[in-house]
Protein backbone atom coordinates (compact mmCIF):
# COMPACT_ATOMS: atom_id res chain seq x y z
CA UNK A 1 0.00 0.00 0.00
CA UNK A 2 1.27 3.46 -1.34
CA UNK A 3 2.30 5.67 1.88
CA UNK A 4 2.17 9.66 0.79
CA UNK A 5 4.46 12.08 1.89
CA UNK A 6 3.14 15.61 1.01
CA UNK A 7 5.53 18.63 1.28
CA UNK A 8 4.83 22.53 1.89
CA UNK A 9 6.76 25.47 1.87
CA UNK A 10 6.88 28.44 4.47
CA UNK A 11 8.04 32.30 5.05
CA UNK A 12 9.48 32.44 1.98
CA UNK A 13 9.71 31.09 -1.91
CA UNK A 14 12.54 29.27 -3.33
CA UNK A 15 13.42 27.65 -0.13
CA UNK A 16 14.19 24.63 -2.34
CA UNK A 17 11.41 22.12 -1.82
CA UNK A 18 11.99 20.18 -5.19
CA UNK A 19 15.60 19.44 -3.72
CA UNK A 20 14.13 18.54 -0.35
CA UNK A 21 11.57 16.20 -2.24
CA UNK A 22 14.46 15.11 -5.21
CA UNK A 23 17.03 14.63 -1.62
CA UNK A 24 14.24 12.49 0.49
CA UNK A 25 13.11 10.06 -2.47
CA UNK A 26 16.78 9.43 -3.14
CA UNK A 27 16.96 8.45 0.54
CA UNK A 28 14.23 6.17 0.71
CA UNK A 29 15.57 4.40 -3.14
CA UNK A 30 18.69 3.68 -1.15
CA UNK A 31 16.87 2.27 1.26
CA UNK A 32 15.27 -0.57 -1.54
CA UNK A 33 12.06 1.62 -1.35
CA UNK A 34 10.04 3.05 -4.83
CA UNK A 35 9.53 5.72 -5.10
CA UNK A 36 7.64 8.31 -7.06
CA UNK A 37 7.63 12.35 -6.93
CA UNK A 38 4.30 14.66 -8.01
CA UNK A 39 4.71 18.19 -8.29
CA UNK A 40 1.49 20.73 -7.99
CA UNK A 41 1.68 24.43 -9.18
CA UNK A 42 -0.86 26.62 -8.30
CA UNK A 43 -0.44 28.86 -11.44
CA UNK A 44 -3.46 28.77 -14.28
CA UNK A 45 -0.90 27.97 -17.36
CA UNK A 46 -2.04 24.74 -18.43
CA UNK A 47 1.80 23.43 -18.30
CA UNK A 48 5.16 25.85 -18.29
CA UNK A 49 5.23 24.92 -22.32
CA UNK A 50 4.64 28.61 -23.34
CA UNK A 51 5.95 30.65 -20.28
CA UNK A 52 8.94 33.03 -20.48
CA UNK A 53 12.39 31.35 -19.21
CA UNK A 54 12.92 34.39 -17.63
CA UNK A 55 9.74 33.86 -15.16
CA UNK A 56 9.87 29.94 -15.00
CA UNK A 57 13.35 28.75 -15.85
CA UNK A 58 13.80 25.66 -17.82
CA UNK A 59 10.61 23.52 -19.03
CA UNK A 60 11.58 19.60 -18.27
CA UNK A 61 10.50 17.56 -20.88
CA UNK A 62 9.74 13.97 -20.13
CA UNK A 63 9.22 10.72 -21.92
CA UNK A 64 5.52 10.65 -22.74
CA UNK A 65 5.56 14.55 -24.49
CA UNK A 66 4.65 16.00 -20.85
CA UNK A 67 5.76 19.92 -20.88
CA UNK A 68 6.87 20.17 -16.76
CA UNK A 69 8.24 22.18 -14.22
CA UNK A 70 12.27 22.23 -14.00
CA UNK A 71 11.59 20.44 -10.78
CA UNK A 72 10.40 17.15 -12.29
CA UNK A 73 14.40 17.29 -13.49
CA UNK A 74 15.74 17.57 -10.24
CA UNK A 75 13.34 14.02 -9.12
CA UNK A 76 14.46 11.98 -11.89
CA UNK A 77 18.39 13.03 -11.44
CA UNK A 78 18.28 12.44 -7.85
CA UNK A 79 15.99 9.25 -7.67
CA UNK A 80 17.32 7.64 -11.55
CA UNK A 81 13.61 7.05 -12.33
CA UNK A 82 11.89 8.57 -15.58
CA UNK A 83 8.83 10.27 -14.66
CA UNK A 84 5.64 11.19 -17.01
CA UNK A 85 2.47 13.45 -17.19
CA UNK A 86 0.68 12.42 -14.13
CA UNK A 87 3.59 13.82 -12.34
CA UNK A 88 2.99 17.47 -13.29
CA UNK A 89 -0.43 19.17 -12.06
CA UNK A 90 -1.16 22.78 -12.58
CA UNK A 91 -4.26 24.54 -11.48
CA UNK A 92 -4.69 25.33 -15.07
CA UNK A 93 -4.96 21.56 -16.04
CA UNK A 94 -7.07 20.89 -12.58
CA UNK A 95 -9.83 23.70 -13.60
CA UNK A 96 -9.90 22.84 -17.75
CA UNK A 97 -10.67 19.31 -16.94
CA UNK A 98 -13.45 20.35 -14.54
CA UNK A 99 -14.45 22.94 -17.13
CA UNK A 100 -14.70 20.37 -19.76
CA UNK A 101 -16.27 18.01 -17.84
CA UNK A 102 -18.64 20.33 -16.75
CA UNK A 103 -19.40 21.47 -20.83
CA UNK A 104 -19.78 17.78 -21.34
CA UNK A 105 -22.85 17.24 -18.46
CA UNK A 106 -20.74 14.99 -16.04
CA UNK A 107 -21.86 16.82 -13.25
CA UNK A 108 -25.59 16.71 -13.97
CA UNK A 109 -26.45 20.06 -14.22
CA UNK A 110 -24.83 20.47 -10.39
CA UNK A 111 -23.68 23.74 -9.22
CA UNK A 112 -19.60 23.67 -10.18
CA UNK A 113 -17.75 24.54 -7.17
CA UNK A 114 -14.29 24.60 -5.86
CA UNK A 115 -15.46 22.36 -3.24
CA UNK A 116 -15.68 19.61 -4.02
CA UNK A 117 -15.21 19.56 -7.62
CA UNK A 118 -11.90 21.15 -7.85
CA UNK A 119 -10.16 19.26 -4.82
CA UNK A 120 -12.02 15.99 -6.02
CA UNK A 121 -10.22 16.73 -9.36
CA UNK A 122 -6.59 17.35 -7.22
CA UNK A 123 -7.29 14.63 -5.28
CA UNK A 124 -8.00 12.35 -8.41
CA UNK A 125 -4.62 13.07 -9.64
CA UNK A 126 -2.77 12.02 -6.52
CA UNK A 127 -4.58 8.67 -6.68
CA UNK A 128 -4.17 8.28 -10.44
CA UNK A 129 0.18 8.88 -9.86
CA UNK A 130 -0.62 5.80 -7.41
CA UNK A 131 -2.29 3.90 -9.67
CA UNK A 132 0.19 4.08 -12.32
CA UNK A 133 3.48 3.69 -10.61
CA UNK A 134 2.34 1.77 -7.11
CA UNK A 135 5.29 2.99 -5.40
CA UNK A 136 5.75 2.43 -1.63
CA UNK A 137 5.72 5.89 -1.25
CA UNK A 138 4.33 8.90 -3.39
CA UNK A 139 5.71 12.15 -2.54
CA UNK A 140 4.08 15.78 -3.25
CA UNK A 141 5.82 18.75 -3.40
CA UNK A 142 2.96 22.00 -3.27
CA UNK A 143 4.48 24.95 -5.11
CA UNK A 144 4.06 28.32 -3.60
CA UNK A 145 4.29 29.46 -0.22
CA UNK A 146 1.75 28.72 2.71
CA UNK A 147 -0.89 31.87 2.83
CA UNK A 148 -0.72 32.26 -0.72
CA UNK A 149 -4.32 32.12 -2.37
CA UNK A 150 -3.44 30.30 -5.18
CA UNK A 151 -2.47 27.07 -3.09
CA UNK A 152 -5.37 26.93 -1.28
CA UNK A 153 -7.46 24.68 -3.29
CA UNK A 154 -4.44 21.97 -3.51
CA UNK A 155 -3.66 22.68 0.24
CA UNK A 156 -7.40 21.90 0.93
CA UNK A 157 -7.27 18.43 -1.34
CA UNK A 158 -4.46 17.40 1.04
CA UNK A 159 -6.25 17.82 4.19
CA UNK A 160 -9.06 15.72 2.32
CA UNK A 161 -6.90 13.25 1.28
CA UNK A 162 -4.92 13.01 4.70
CA UNK A 163 -8.26 12.56 6.48
CA UNK A 164 -9.49 9.90 3.72
CA UNK A 165 -6.54 7.58 3.24
CA UNK A 166 -6.67 7.48 7.35
CA UNK A 167 -4.19 7.79 10.13
CA UNK A 168 -0.64 6.22 9.11
CA UNK A 169 -0.79 6.63 5.57
CA UNK A 170 0.08 9.84 5.09
CA UNK A 171 2.71 12.89 6.57
CA UNK A 172 3.17 16.85 6.19
CA UNK A 173 6.96 17.68 6.13
CA UNK A 174 6.90 22.01 6.15
CA UNK A 175 10.08 23.26 4.43
CA UNK A 176 10.98 26.69 6.78
CA UNK A 177 13.44 29.30 6.68
CA UNK A 178 15.24 30.59 10.02
CA UNK A 179 16.54 33.77 9.07
CA UNK A 180 20.17 34.68 10.86
CA UNK A 181 20.10 38.79 11.90
CA UNK A 182 24.02 39.28 12.29
CA UNK A 183 23.03 42.64 14.30
CA UNK A 184 21.83 39.93 17.23
CA UNK A 185 23.64 37.08 16.60
CA UNK A 186 20.32 34.88 16.25
CA UNK A 187 18.51 32.26 14.39
CA UNK A 188 14.69 34.10 14.87
CA UNK A 189 12.06 31.00 15.01
CA UNK A 190 8.94 33.21 14.73
CA UNK A 191 8.87 33.20 11.32
CA UNK A 192 8.30 29.68 11.03
CA UNK A 193 6.06 29.38 14.07
CA UNK A 194 3.79 31.69 12.20
CA UNK A 195 4.02 29.78 9.01
CA UNK A 196 3.13 26.68 10.93
CA UNK A 197 0.23 28.46 12.70
CA UNK A 198 -0.77 29.45 9.13
CA UNK A 199 -0.69 25.82 8.10
CA UNK A 200 -2.68 24.59 10.96
CA UNK A 201 -5.20 27.02 10.24
CA UNK A 202 -5.76 24.96 7.06
CA UNK A 203 -6.08 22.19 8.67
CA UNK A 204 -2.93 20.31 8.52
CA UNK A 205 -0.09 19.43 11.17
CA UNK A 206 3.03 19.09 10.20
CA UNK A 207 4.50 16.52 11.84
CA UNK A 208 7.87 17.12 9.96
CA UNK A 209 9.99 20.35 9.81
CA UNK A 210 12.89 21.03 7.78
CA UNK A 211 14.43 24.15 8.61
CA UNK A 212 16.80 25.97 6.22
CA UNK A 213 19.35 28.15 7.81
CA UNK A 214 22.81 29.71 7.26
CA UNK A 215 24.57 27.67 10.32
CA UNK A 216 23.72 24.66 12.50
CA UNK A 217 20.35 25.09 14.98
CA UNK A 218 21.72 25.43 18.60
CA UNK A 219 19.70 23.26 20.97
CA UNK A 220 16.93 25.97 22.46
CA UNK A 221 16.10 27.13 19.16
CA UNK A 222 15.67 23.28 18.32
CA UNK A 223 13.17 22.77 21.38
CA UNK A 224 11.53 25.88 21.14
CA UNK A 225 10.88 25.37 17.09
CA UNK A 226 9.34 21.56 18.22
CA UNK A 227 7.38 23.38 21.33
CA UNK A 228 5.52 25.69 19.65
CA UNK A 229 5.19 23.93 16.42
CA UNK A 230 3.82 21.08 18.48
CA UNK A 231 6.37 18.28 16.41
CA UNK A 232 8.46 16.29 18.07
CA UNK A 233 11.90 17.22 18.96
CA UNK A 234 14.09 14.27 16.93
CA UNK A 235 11.41 16.40 13.42
CA UNK A 236 13.17 19.59 13.64
CA UNK A 237 15.67 18.56 10.51
CA UNK A 238 18.27 20.83 9.67
CA UNK A 239 19.36 21.73 6.14
CA UNK A 240 22.06 24.16 6.15
CA UNK A 241 23.06 25.86 2.86
CA UNK A 242 25.52 23.63 0.83
CA UNK A 243 27.57 24.46 -1.97
CA UNK A 244 26.27 21.76 -4.49
CA UNK A 245 22.51 20.71 -4.61
CA UNK A 246 24.53 16.55 -4.94
CA UNK A 247 25.33 17.52 -0.92
CA UNK A 248 21.69 17.74 -0.26
CA UNK A 249 20.51 14.45 0.76
CA UNK A 250 23.85 13.26 2.38
CA UNK A 251 23.28 16.34 4.68
CA UNK A 252 19.43 14.98 5.06
CA UNK A 253 20.49 11.61 5.74
CA UNK A 254 23.32 12.60 8.91
CA UNK A 255 19.77 14.82 10.22
CA UNK A 256 17.97 10.92 10.17
CA UNK A 257 15.06 12.61 7.65
CA UNK A 258 14.16 9.42 6.01
CA UNK A 259 14.35 7.69 9.39
CA UNK A 260 12.37 10.05 11.31
CA UNK A 261 9.55 9.38 7.93
CA UNK A 262 9.79 5.87 8.24
CA UNK A 263 9.47 6.03 12.41
CA UNK A 264 6.15 8.27 11.79
CA UNK A 265 5.13 6.07 9.80
CA UNK A 266 5.35 2.83 11.53
CA UNK A 267 7.72 1.06 9.18
CA UNK A 268 11.08 -0.76 10.01
CA UNK A 269 13.74 1.54 8.89
CA UNK A 270 16.29 -0.20 6.77
CA UNK A 271 20.49 0.52 5.95
CA UNK A 272 20.79 2.72 3.46
CA UNK A 273 23.29 2.12 0.50
CA UNK A 274 24.64 5.70 -0.03
CA UNK A 275 28.29 5.04 -0.80
CA UNK A 276 27.86 5.97 -4.76
CA UNK A 277 26.54 8.99 -3.61
CA UNK A 278 29.20 9.72 -0.98
CA UNK A 279 31.84 9.22 -4.07
CA UNK A 280 30.28 11.19 -6.24
CA UNK A 281 29.88 14.30 -3.73
CA UNK A 282 33.80 13.75 -2.89
CA UNK A 283 34.69 13.76 -6.53
CA UNK A 284 32.40 17.37 -6.54
CA UNK A 285 34.27 18.59 -3.83
CA UNK A 286 38.24 17.27 -4.40
CA UNK A 287 38.55 17.99 -8.31
CA UNK A 288 41.39 17.01 -10.08
CA UNK A 289 40.88 19.83 -13.05
CA UNK A 290 38.74 22.53 -13.89
CA UNK A 291 37.10 23.11 -17.38
CA UNK A 292 35.99 26.23 -18.85
CA UNK A 293 32.59 25.73 -20.82
CA UNK A 294 31.03 28.54 -23.07
CA UNK A 295 26.73 28.20 -22.80
CA UNK A 296 26.11 30.23 -25.33
CA UNK A 297 22.45 31.43 -25.06
CA UNK A 298 19.36 33.97 -25.12
CA UNK A 299 18.52 33.70 -21.41
CA UNK A 300 21.78 33.62 -19.70
CA UNK A 301 20.77 36.04 -17.08
CA UNK A 302 18.73 33.39 -15.79
CA UNK A 303 20.40 30.32 -14.65
CA UNK A 304 17.62 27.88 -14.47
CA UNK A 305 16.74 28.32 -17.95
CA UNK A 306 19.15 25.80 -19.11
CA UNK A 307 19.55 23.90 -15.74
CA UNK A 308 19.75 20.95 -17.77
CA UNK A 309 22.48 21.64 -19.67
CA UNK A 310 24.35 22.97 -16.57
CA UNK A 311 23.75 19.79 -15.00
CA UNK A 312 24.48 17.74 -17.30
CA UNK A 313 28.07 19.55 -17.99
CA UNK A 314 29.01 18.95 -14.03
CA UNK A 315 28.04 15.03 -14.31
CA UNK A 316 29.92 14.79 -17.80
CA UNK A 317 32.64 16.31 -15.90
CA UNK A 318 32.39 14.00 -12.44
CA UNK A 319 33.26 11.02 -14.77
CA UNK A 320 36.64 13.10 -15.48
CA UNK A 321 37.25 14.02 -11.57
CA UNK A 322 36.71 17.05 -13.39
CA UNK A 323 34.48 20.23 -12.21
CA UNK A 324 33.03 22.64 -15.01
CA UNK A 325 33.19 26.39 -14.47
CA UNK A 326 30.14 28.25 -16.89
CA UNK A 327 31.37 31.34 -18.82
CA UNK A 328 27.33 32.64 -19.91
CA UNK A 329 27.10 34.36 -23.30
CA UNK A 330 24.75 36.30 -24.31
CA UNK A 331 24.56 35.48 -27.93
CA UNK A 332 22.74 38.66 -29.33
CA UNK A 333 26.14 40.01 -27.78
CA UNK A 334 28.52 38.31 -30.11
CA UNK A 335 28.07 40.39 -33.64
CA UNK A 336 31.09 39.65 -35.69
CA UNK A 337 33.79 36.97 -35.70
CA UNK A 338 36.17 39.41 -33.49
CA UNK A 339 33.18 39.35 -30.91
CA UNK A 340 33.68 35.20 -30.95
CA UNK A 341 37.17 35.32 -30.78
CA UNK A 342 37.31 37.27 -27.79
CA UNK A 343 34.70 35.47 -26.02
CA UNK A 344 35.78 32.00 -26.73
CA UNK A 345 39.72 32.24 -26.52
CA UNK A 346 39.79 31.31 -22.58
CA UNK A 347 37.02 28.61 -23.23
CA UNK A 348 38.01 24.73 -23.23
CA UNK A 349 34.25 23.97 -25.14
CA UNK A 350 31.28 25.22 -25.89
CA UNK A 351 27.36 24.14 -25.82
CA UNK A 352 25.04 26.00 -27.91
CA UNK A 353 21.79 25.02 -26.06
CA UNK A 354 17.45 24.92 -27.28
CA UNK A 355 15.35 27.68 -27.47
CA UNK A 356 13.30 29.95 -29.89
CA UNK A 357 12.86 33.12 -31.72
CA UNK A 358 15.30 34.94 -34.01
CA UNK A 359 16.77 37.15 -31.38
CA UNK A 360 20.79 35.84 -30.59
CA UNK A 361 20.80 33.59 -33.39
CA UNK A 362 23.44 35.47 -35.88
CA UNK A 363 25.52 35.47 -32.41
CA UNK A 364 24.80 31.83 -32.26
CA UNK A 365 26.27 31.21 -35.76
CA UNK A 366 29.39 33.07 -35.14
CA UNK A 367 29.96 30.89 -32.02
CA UNK A 368 29.57 27.95 -33.84
CA UNK A 369 31.35 29.13 -36.66
CA UNK A 370 34.53 29.88 -34.50
CA UNK A 371 34.51 26.28 -33.11
CA UNK A 372 34.10 24.64 -36.08
CA UNK A 373 36.82 26.71 -37.78
CA UNK A 374 39.32 26.51 -34.61
CA UNK A 375 38.35 22.67 -33.68
CA UNK A 376 36.81 23.93 -30.20
CA UNK A 377 34.45 21.08 -29.17
CA UNK A 378 31.16 21.58 -29.66
CA UNK A 379 27.73 20.38 -28.66
CA UNK A 380 24.71 21.83 -30.42
CA UNK A 381 20.98 20.91 -28.94
CA UNK A 382 18.09 21.30 -30.72
CA UNK A 383 18.18 24.97 -32.04
CA UNK A 384 21.81 24.23 -31.55
CA UNK A 385 21.94 21.77 -33.88
CA UNK A 386 19.37 23.85 -36.37
CA UNK A 387 22.03 26.95 -36.25
CA UNK A 388 25.14 24.40 -37.50
CA UNK A 389 23.37 23.73 -40.19
CA UNK A 390 22.64 27.86 -41.45
CA UNK A 391 26.55 28.35 -40.24
CA UNK A 392 28.11 25.39 -42.46
CA UNK A 393 25.21 25.57 -45.10
CA UNK A 394 26.48 30.17 -45.13
CA UNK A 395 30.20 29.04 -45.02
CA UNK A 396 31.02 26.28 -46.33
CA UNK A 397 28.32 25.77 -49.10
CA UNK A 398 28.11 29.38 -49.72
CA UNK A 399 24.79 29.49 -49.70
CA UNK A 400 24.31 33.17 -48.73
CA UNK A 401 21.77 34.18 -46.27
CA UNK A 402 20.54 29.99 -45.86
CA UNK A 403 18.43 30.48 -42.82
CA UNK A 404 15.77 28.83 -41.18
CA UNK A 405 11.83 29.90 -42.20
CA UNK A 406 11.25 30.34 -38.10
CA UNK A 407 13.50 33.38 -38.45
CA UNK A 408 13.08 34.30 -42.26
CA UNK A 409 10.35 32.53 -43.38
CA UNK A 410 11.07 33.74 -47.29
CA UNK A 411 14.83 32.84 -47.26
CA UNK A 412 15.88 31.29 -51.30
CA UNK A 413 17.38 28.51 -48.94
CA UNK A 414 15.76 26.97 -46.31
CA UNK A 415 17.80 24.57 -44.61
CA UNK A 416 15.75 24.70 -41.53
CA UNK A 417 12.08 24.59 -42.47
CA UNK A 418 8.80 23.63 -40.32
CA UNK A 419 7.94 20.32 -39.97
CA UNK A 420 5.12 18.87 -42.54
CA UNK A 421 2.70 17.45 -39.40
CA UNK A 422 3.44 21.49 -37.89
CA UNK A 423 1.92 23.19 -40.91
CA UNK A 424 -1.21 23.05 -40.05
CA UNK A 425 -1.18 23.32 -36.13
CA UNK A 426 -3.13 26.01 -34.57
CA UNK A 427 -1.99 27.18 -31.38
CA UNK A 428 1.26 26.91 -28.89
CA UNK A 429 0.43 24.65 -26.11
CA UNK A 430 1.73 21.12 -26.27
CA UNK A 431 1.79 20.70 -29.82
CA UNK A 432 5.10 20.80 -30.77
CA UNK A 433 6.78 17.16 -31.83
CA UNK A 434 7.35 16.79 -28.01
CA UNK A 435 8.78 13.50 -25.80
CA UNK A 436 10.85 10.00 -26.50
CA UNK A 437 11.71 8.86 -30.32
CA UNK A 438 13.92 7.14 -31.41
CA UNK A 439 17.39 7.86 -33.68
CA UNK A 440 18.92 5.47 -35.66
CA UNK A 441 23.22 6.28 -35.48
CA UNK A 442 25.64 5.77 -38.28
CA UNK A 443 28.03 3.08 -37.95
CA UNK A 444 31.35 4.54 -37.10
CA UNK A 445 30.31 7.80 -36.68
CA UNK A 446 31.89 10.12 -33.32
CA UNK A 447 27.55 10.05 -32.08
CA UNK A 448 27.51 6.48 -32.31
CA UNK A 449 30.96 5.24 -30.88
CA UNK A 450 29.70 7.92 -27.68
CA UNK A 451 26.67 6.04 -27.28
CA UNK A 452 27.92 2.76 -27.67
CA UNK A 453 24.97 1.48 -29.76
CA UNK A 454 23.06 1.77 -33.18
CA UNK A 455 19.60 2.62 -31.76
CA UNK A 456 18.66 4.88 -28.85
CA UNK A 457 15.80 6.80 -27.47
CA UNK A 458 16.26 10.47 -27.08
CA UNK A 459 13.34 13.51 -25.93
CA UNK A 460 12.47 15.91 -28.32
CA UNK A 461 10.94 19.63 -28.36
CA UNK A 462 10.54 21.43 -31.87
CA UNK A 463 8.63 22.51 -35.08
CA UNK A 464 11.33 22.84 -36.98
CA UNK A 465 13.69 19.98 -38.91
CA UNK A 466 16.23 19.78 -41.44
CA UNK A 467 15.57 20.17 -44.91
CA UNK A 468 16.23 17.18 -46.70
CA UNK A 469 16.47 19.52 -50.09
CA UNK A 470 19.90 20.41 -48.87
CA UNK A 471 20.69 16.89 -47.88
CA UNK A 472 23.02 16.02 -50.42
CA UNK A 473 24.50 18.88 -50.82
CA UNK A 474 25.30 19.08 -47.10
CA UNK A 475 26.94 15.79 -46.67
CA UNK A 476 29.16 16.26 -49.82
CA UNK A 477 30.35 19.06 -47.84
CA UNK A 478 31.38 17.07 -45.04
CA UNK A 479 29.12 17.36 -42.49
CA UNK A 480 27.63 14.21 -41.57
CA UNK A 481 23.85 13.40 -40.82
CA UNK A 482 25.17 11.05 -38.37
CA UNK A 483 21.21 10.02 -36.72
CA UNK A 484 18.14 9.92 -38.24
CA UNK A 485 14.35 9.24 -37.64
CA UNK A 486 13.75 4.90 -38.14
CA UNK A 487 12.27 5.59 -41.50
CA UNK A 488 15.35 7.94 -41.88
CA UNK A 489 13.29 10.70 -43.39
CA UNK A 490 14.22 13.25 -39.93
CA UNK A 491 17.97 14.46 -39.46
CA UNK A 492 18.46 13.70 -35.71
CA UNK A 493 22.47 14.22 -35.26
CA UNK A 494 25.07 16.24 -37.45
CA UNK A 495 28.48 15.77 -36.51
CA UNK A 496 31.96 17.26 -38.49
CA UNK A 497 34.12 14.42 -38.34
CA UNK A 498 37.63 16.60 -39.00
CA UNK A 499 37.37 17.82 -35.60
CA UNK A 500 37.82 16.18 -32.19
CA UNK A 501 34.12 17.19 -31.11
CA UNK A 502 31.63 18.99 -33.54
CA UNK A 503 28.32 16.82 -32.67
CA UNK A 504 24.80 18.53 -32.23
CA UNK A 505 21.71 16.73 -32.27
CA UNK A 506 17.79 18.01 -32.31
CA UNK A 507 16.96 16.34 -29.38
CA UNK A 508 17.64 17.24 -25.93
CA UNK A 509 20.25 15.00 -24.01
CA UNK A 510 20.45 17.00 -21.16
CA UNK A 511 16.72 15.49 -20.14
CA UNK A 512 18.63 12.08 -19.70
CA UNK A 513 21.72 13.22 -18.13
CA UNK A 514 22.31 11.36 -14.28
CA UNK A 515 24.79 12.39 -12.14
CA UNK A 516 25.73 8.56 -11.76
CA UNK A 517 25.08 8.08 -15.51
CA UNK A 518 25.90 11.28 -17.71
CA UNK A 519 24.84 11.23 -20.82
CA UNK A 520 27.21 9.96 -23.67
CA UNK A 521 26.85 13.09 -25.35
CA UNK A 522 28.18 15.49 -22.72
CA UNK A 523 30.82 12.97 -22.02
CA UNK A 524 32.40 13.05 -25.13
CA UNK A 525 32.05 16.88 -25.29
CA UNK A 526 33.85 17.04 -21.93
CA UNK A 527 36.87 13.96 -23.15
CA UNK A 528 37.40 15.62 -26.04
CA UNK A 529 38.14 18.93 -23.98
CA UNK A 530 40.15 16.87 -21.40
CA UNK A 531 42.56 15.42 -23.77
CA UNK A 532 42.83 18.89 -25.77
CA UNK A 533 44.33 20.31 -22.55
CA UNK A 534 46.44 17.64 -21.28
CA UNK A 535 47.95 17.67 -25.18
CA UNK A 536 48.68 21.52 -24.62
CA UNK A 537 49.53 21.24 -20.95
CA UNK A 538 52.22 17.92 -22.66
CA UNK A 539 53.31 20.18 -25.33
CA UNK A 540 54.23 22.88 -22.92
CA UNK A 541 56.05 20.34 -20.97
CA UNK A 542 58.21 20.01 -23.98
CA UNK A 543 59.12 23.19 -25.12
CA UNK A 544 60.12 24.12 -21.80
CA UNK A 545 62.32 20.89 -21.38
CA UNK A 546 63.92 22.18 -25.16
CA UNK A 547 64.17 25.42 -24.21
Amino acid sequence: MTKYIFITGGVVSSLGKGIVAASLGRLLRARGFSVTIQKFDPYINVDPGTMSPFQHGEVFVTDDGAETDLDLGHYERFTNTSLHQINNVTSGSVYQTVINKERQGEYLGATVQTIPHITNEIKARIQSCAKKFNPDFLIAEIGGTIGDIESLPFIEAIRQFRAEEGVGNSLSIHVTLLPYLPTSGELKTKPSQHSVYTLRSYGIQPEILVCRTQMEIPKGERDKIALFCSVQKDCVIECKDMDSIYEVPLALEAQNLAGVVLKQLQIEDKKPDISNWEKLVYRIKHPKETLKVAVAGKYTDLNDAYISVVESLKHAALSHECKVEIKWLASEKCLNMNDAHEMLKDVDALVVPGGFGVRGIEGKLNVIRYARENNLPFLGLCLGMQCAVIEYARNVLGLENANSTEFAEGTKYPVIDLMIEQKDVAGYGGTMRLGAYKCHLKEGSKAQKAYGANVVSERHRHRYEFNNEFKTQIEDAGLVICGTSPDGLLAEMVEYPKNDWFVASQFHPEFKSRPEEPHPLFVGLISAAVEQKNKAKQLKIEETAIN
